[in-house]
């Protein structure tokens, strides 16, 4: 049996935060946030939740649940979404409208960055203290779109019964239900002290001149007890640092906060975008300041180099799938400003192959190169090595997945989660040759910096 999408238009707001509130802690919610109006680089917020399907993939286990029967495979995880999500799109045929939105209903979650093991053979030395899922997805049958260049908001529906209640909830700003304060109940601990962190820095140097690495991420842990709702916690966090690939999800068991700066995927049609992030800078209070860090990070022969490297990793990554001779690098070395850091980005592009599916593309992207090193597979096995901890959900992407085949994921970096009375952040950079381990130390906390200062709001 089919059902036809019915697209309805609703009262625009300016604060979609507002907007999804009251559903924040309704099961399976998510909120894709442009981070509008203190970011102007987003366009569009995507709220939904209640899902009609969920996978969720762990220790080699996928668990596929709807209302009528939930399933059990070891088949790649990707795959598994890939044909649900087809399945789905044939049931739910879209009606033919002028209104061209980015999601027309489909798959949102994240992937984390240790879904990895699913694709390669990496070897088992970190501690998985994390103790969330590997891969947490709904599949939504209803969203809400926000479109704020043009100030208007959308729903997307394809259950006729649920329409009516939809269109009266997003016509008004709710109150928020009751919520727990949110409390840090112990200091913010790291995982590497200065010291530490100098041994695994002065390793990664040893397996760079070896020949190894060009490159390698080391990123540290951050991690303290709390109590509460972590969803005041991100109305701060998107005060504090808003950036156009934020969102807020809340699954069973866990909490996701990202205000990530960085586009890992993108695919409109067939049509494929990414954006690596390499080269960062702190921001400073005087404009002049600005300016000349800026300048630096432009200029800088070691953050160019670097920012090449990614480019060319991800150049060979997206190639796989995209049509021969389509990819191209439009862009290289440009600066985009957030509310902590400068940072120097580039752009790649291609054009997916007729056979292929956005699934495809994140499986054969995965995990970003901006945030493992070049080449991808050695430099993930050092990581394992090197870094005490599991990355989980940090590093991984968090984003859609449409019916209509479209896809817009982040790299999950200057994200935090929430599980089991625990708050956990992260944050590093690549190292090469010619790094110094006190800058790059200090990097760690110049790109954490939004996030120490929002958790020390809630400081009991």
């Amino acid at each position: 049996m089919s059902s036809r999408s019915v697209i309805q238009k609703l009262p625009y707001f300016s604060d979609s935060a507002a907007l999804f509130a009251p559903y924040a802690k309704q099961a399976w919610a998510v909120f894709l946030d442009s981070g509008y109006p203190r970011s102007r680089q987003g366009r569009y917020d995507i709220l939904s939740a209640n899902p009609i399907c969920t996978f969720v993939a762990d220790a080699g286990i996928t668990t596929i649940s709807n209302v009528h029967e939930t399933l059990i495979s070891t088949e790649n995880p990707f795959d598994l979404l890939k044909g649900e999500l087809i399945r789905y799109g044939e049931l739910f045929s879209s009606q033919q409208t002028e209104i061209e939105l980015p999601f027309n209903g489909g798959a949102i979650g994240y992937f984390s960055y240790d879904l990895a093991r699913h694709l390669e053979n990496l070897p088992r030395i970190a501690s998985d203290a994390e103790g969330v899922a590997e891969m947490a997805v709904g599949i939504y049958d209803w969203a809400v779109i926000v479109d704020h260049e043009i100030s208007q908001s959308y729903l997307i529906c394809y259950d006729v019964d649920k329409m009516d209640n939809l269109i009266q909830q997003f016509s008004e700003i709710r109150r928020l239900i009751d919520v727990e304060p949110f409390l840090l109940k112990s200091d913010i601990q790291a995982n590497f002290s200065p010291e530490t962190y100098k041994k695994a820095f002065q390793k990664i140097k040893h397996y760079l001149k070896e020949g190894d690495c060009y490159q390698v991420n080391l990123t540290q842990r951050f991690s303290a007890d709390c109590q509460g709702e972590p969803w005041q916690v991100y109305q701060v966090l998107r005060e504090v640092n808003a950036a156009p690939f934020s969102a807020y999800i809340h699954f069973p068991h866990v909490n996701v906060l990202s205000s990530s700066p960085e586009r890992f995927l993108k695919l409109t049609g067939r049509q494929v975008e990414t954006k690596p992030i390499k080269g960062t800078r702190p921001r400073k209070l005087e404009d002049h300041e600005n300016v000349a860090q800026i300048s630096d990070l432009q200029n800088s022969a070691k953050d160019r180099a670097e920012n090449v490297m990614i480019v060319d990793l991800l150049r060979n990554d997206i190639s796989k799938v995209c049509e021969t001779g389509s990819v191209r690098v439009p862009k290289l070395f440009d600066i985009e400003s957030y509310s902590t850091v400068h940072h120097l980005v580039s752009t790649v592009t291609g054009t997916l192959a007729q056979d292929q599916h956005a699934l495809d593309l994140l499986k054969h992207c995965f995990p970003g190169g901006s945030i493992t090193g070049a080449p991808k597979i050695r430099s993930m096995e050092v990581i394992e090595e090197i870094e005490p901890h599991r990355r989980g959900i940090y590093c991984g992407a968090i984003g859609y997945v449409g019916f209509n085949g479209n896809m817009d994921t982040n790299i999950a970096i200057r994200t935090l989660v929430e599980s089991a009375n625990t708050i956990r952040f992260w944050a590093g950079g690549g190292i090469v040759n010619d790094s110094v381990v006190e800058d790059e130390y200090q990097e760690s906390f110049d790109k954490a910096a939004a996030l120490f200062q929002v958790l020390k709001r809630f400081q009991s």
